[in-house]
């Protein structure tokens, strides 16, 4: 029997992939660890952003869609990132940072127990910083050592995920007894659930919410990975899947991982995606995410495929 051990990473969807770039790089101090393309739709940048190596729990990741139009807010999405910060005085630090570049925030609140900050990017994606008041983190997260931001406040990595949904019930049960992460709370209109007890970096935040459902664009989250180690594991959770009677997109071989997509009975995207082998595959640690990186696959088409993208930094 295996069980999750938290968040792969996250995907968003981008308008600009220049201006996305620069606020995730530059003001979030975020490494670009991978620059590549939708391996579905080559004419679009996918762009990874992460700790030193792009670790699994660190890595967030956008699709640049030049035509999208606006997010209309709505249930049925995941609806904001959480993500840890070292300490309450790494938060005075955030905020000050923040305000610095014009970046819309809220005022500082507590946030499922966490002492937080939250505040949107340029296409109005919800973040929110907390503090992860000195708790260890996973061993293999590493700081990016370039960072522009102050070390002993940089952004550690992926904390808990909220997801809104209509039917609190249905998605609850994908997520305690497909995935099994155990609950740890629960009120009539919330429920939180940890991939491993007592560590917020692979907690989900399920929320209740009437309405119509989120018409996704700039700023809108398409899916949320969590981990597995291997395709072993992933041929597991592949069984699950199906017995519980959903569709799978079956193992997809992503290069950089293998994985595994399945829509939930509110419609919410997961992806199980495994741990190897990661973005030095083709690269070595120093020259992460400076070039474009290409599947083998899609190789033979770099200069077409080159050919259709804007530069960026």
């Amino acid at each position: 029997m295996y069980n999750i051990p938290g968040h792969h990473h996250i995907s968003m969807i981008t308008k600009n992939a220049q201006a996305n770039n620069h606020f995730y790089q530059n003001i979030l101090g975020l490494r670009r660890v991978k620059k590549t393309v939708n391996q579905d739709d080559p004419s679009m940048y996918h762009l990874f952003f992460g700790d030193q190596t792009g670790s699994p729990g660190t890595e967030l990741t956008f699709f640049e869609i030049p035509m999208a139009g606006g997010t209309v807010r709505g249930t049925n999405a995941i609806t904001q990132i959480g993500l840890l910060v070292p300490t309450s005085e790494s938060l005075d630090y955030w905020e000050a940072h923040l305000a610095q570049f014009g970046v819309k925030m809220s005022e500082r609140t507590t946030y499922v127990g966490y002492e937080a900050l939250p505040f949107e990017d340029p296409e109005g994606l919800r973040l929110i910083l907390l503090n992860h008041n000195g708790q260890a983190i996973p061993s293999d997260w590493t700081a990016w050592e370039d960072s522009e931001v102050e070390p002993e406040h940089r952004i550690l990595g992926m904390g808990p995920i909220e997801i809104t949904v209509r039917r609190l019930g249905k998605t609850a049960n994908t997520i305690q007894h497909l995935l099994r992460f155990k609950e740890v709370s629960k009120t009539a209109s919330e429920i939180i659930f940890r991939a491993v007890e007592g560590e917020s970096f692979g907690e989900i935040v399920l929320k209740q919410q009437d309405g119509p459902t989120e018409k996704p664009g700039r700023g809108s989250v398409h899916h949320l990975a969590l981990r597995v180690k291997n395709e072993e594991e992933l041929q597991y959770w592949a069984k699950k899947v199906e017995a519980r009677g959903f569709q799978s997109s079956g193992i997809v071989e992503r290069f950089y991982f293998k994985s595994l997509y399945f829509r939930e009975s509110n419609g919410i995207l997961f992806e199980l995606a495994t741990d190897e082998p990661g973005f030095t595959v083709d690269s070595t640690i120093e020259n992460l995410g400076q070039q474009l990186d290409l599947p083998p696959f899609l190789e033979e088409k770099r200069a077409e495929i080159e050919g259709k993208l804007k530069l960026i930094e």
